[in-house]
């Protein structure tokens, strides 16, 4: 990691931990405006999230522009964009998921667009689990270990797991890892034919490797459709025009997000399984460019 991204990283990190105590917000009120050599792009650790920022990565590269890309927590991200210390994210799921950072921060960010439609999150469960509503879980809890296998700290996922463990009235706990973890426990409980329930979304390659299906939320505590859209600092539009231009073209969809993370889950990095992709698809590339 260079001097410039490590320096970011950790100015980003330090201050969501000084905002977290009650302190004040890193950053002069300039944040970035005015820098136009060099994009930030923060993204999580999820599969889409990767997914979506090295294509995008490579995207503005070809536009000429130098890229750096900044792996932080999801609050994180959030943070940084209200402040103008990161350029843009382009894996925020709206409206239900991020919606408390939406409501915390969303006065000082840019919704450039939704770029990508049909998308959803819920509890999922192998198909041989015969129960098909979150409401049955309390029914089965011996069975499931009275866990929910979800994501990170702070994520959306784990904040609408635990009201709905609540609104259900469920015996259960969430249990927060990282999405490798669940993965693993997923992975595990269909290799020994156990019942477990984690949290999914779409798209994502698991429901190509396994048979898997949500549960039923009849009370929508999950929302329904999702979105995922593009986020960027204020100002960004002034100061990079033309990036700005790309960030508003820029829409896939879930099975061109599928093909990445494929690639990624078969052994291609994060940057391999962009470049592949990218390579395969010059008419979209070039339509986000404004070439076409």
């Amino acid at each position: 990691m260079d001097t410039k991204r490590q320096t970011i990283l950790v100015i980003v990190s330090i201050a969501a931990i000084l905002l977290a105590a009650g302190c004040v917000a890193f950053g002069d009120e300039e944040g970035r405006q005015g820098d136009t050599d060099t994009v930030v792009m923060a993204y999580s650790s999820w599969g889409t999230a990767m997914s979506s920022t090295n294509v995008m990565k490579l995207v503005l590269e070809e536009a000429g522009y130098n890229v750096e890309t900044v792996m932080v927590d999801i609050g994180v991200i959030f943070l940084g964009l209200s402040t103008g210390e990161v350029d843009c994210f382009v894996d925020a799921w709206l409206p239900s998921c991020h919606s408390e950072y939406m409501k915390a921060y969303g006065d000082k960010i840019d919704i450039v667009r939704y770029n990508m439609e049909g998308t959803r999150i819920g509890m999922v469960v192998p198909a041989y689990v015969t129960i098909d509503s979150i409401e049955e879980l309390g029914e089965h809890q011996e069975r499931f270990g009275g866990e929910i296998i979800t994501i990170e700290p702070g994520s959306g996922t784990i904040r609408m797991t635990e009201a709905a463990i609540e609104e259900y009235n469920l015996p259960y706990k969430a249990v927060a890892g990282s999405e490798v973890a669940m993965l693993a426990a997923l992975k595990r409980a269909i290799g020994n034919d156990e019942w477990v329930v984690i949290t999914g979304w779409t798209p994502h390659w698991k429901f190509s490797r396994w048979d898997l299906k949500y549960l039923d939320d009849p009370k929508l505590m999950y929302g329904e459709e999702e979105y995922i859209a593009t986020l960027a600092r204020m100002g960004l539009a002034e100061d990079m025009p033309e990036v700005y231009a790309i960030l508003e073209r820029f829409h896939w969809d879930p099975d061109d997000m599928n093909s990445v993370m494929y690639d990624i889950e078969h052994g291609m990095s994060p940057e391999d399984a962009a470049a592949a992709w990218v390579n395969a698809n010059p008419d979209k590339v070039n339509e986000w460019l404004g070439r076409a």
